[in-house]
């Protein structure tokens, strides 16, 4: 077998959470040129759409799920869903988040940290208890969390401190699902990216130019990240040139927390 072989996903079945824009459209583009059917969810209807006629521009089918998954009790029904129509998945894209809020501590409420932690991590959970179940059934299956460097570091000048608190959360629900599941062929990995240039963060941007700009001053490459350097990591982690990787956090931040 040449060595770009095991990187191929032909005839694997990839779920996305959040991937009709930014990392979970190239991570589905991405995996879609390695080979894989893809099944995307996502708000945006119409966004799902656009990244749906790219899949198939790619020659792999899609299946499209719209709705806000960060929703505990939509997200239970939807993963319910795709296991009963879209057969088995082989590969889970854990990558709905965001920084959704500003706010200092002190004027969070519990209601808008709640919301933060759903939209972070609940559905992390859920999804890897759900389709992981299927997984572990099968004897074999590959779970991709987005996690972010923000789980290692508290960022400088930024209020919304539930992201770092998630994002934490994320990396060693990562650590303790691999230590699990390891001797039953399920590998759970994350990846932490840096700053990257998402539409999210683009829009975010023109309100808080200082922060972006303190940021990329500490990043020893001198540059924010694109979102198409994540696919190659994301195609890595969901191949068989990666059956001896669990439990790892990949950051992916052009040195960032080097310093």
């Amino acid at each position: 077998m040449n060595v770009l072989d095991r990187f191929r996903l032909d005839g694997k079945r990839l779920f996305i959470t959040g991937g009709s824009r930014g990392f979970g459209r190239v991570i589905a583009l991405a995996a879609a040129e390695a080979g894989a059917d893809i099944i995307i969810n996502g708000r945006d209807p119409a966004a799902l759409a656009k990244t749906a006629d790219e899949v198939r521009e790619r020659g792999r089918e899609v299946r499209t799920y719209p709705g806000d998954i960060a929703d505990p009790a939509f997200c239970e029904a939807l993963c319910a869903r795709v296991i009963a129509e879209a057969g088995p998945v082989d590969i889970l894209v854990n990558n709905v988040g965001g920084r959704n809020l500003a706010a200092k501590i002190e004027e969070t409420s519990l209601d808008q940290w709640q919301t933060g932690v759903d939209l972070n991590l609940t559905h992390v959970f859920l999804c890897t208890k759900m389709f992981g179940t299927e997984m572990l059934k099968r004897g074999k299956g590959r779970i991709i969390n987005i996690a972010s460097i923000s789980g290692m570091i508290a960022n400088r000048g930024i209020g919304g401190r539930h992201y770092e608190t998630t994002k934490a959360a994320v990396i060693h629900f990562t650590r303790a699902t691999a230590a699990d599941w390891a001797p039953r062929g399920v590998t759970v990995n994350a990846i932490c990216p840096g700053l990257f240039m998402t539409e999210p963060n683009l829009v975010w941007s023109k309100s808080h130019p200082e922060v972006i700009e303190t940021f990329v001053r500490q990043v020893p490459m001198g540059r924010t990240g694109e979102p198409d350097e994540i696919g190659p990591l994301a195609v890595y982690l969901a191949s068989d040139a990666s059956n001896y990787v669990t439990g790892a956090s990949f950051v992916i931040d052009g040195g960032y927390t080097l310093w």
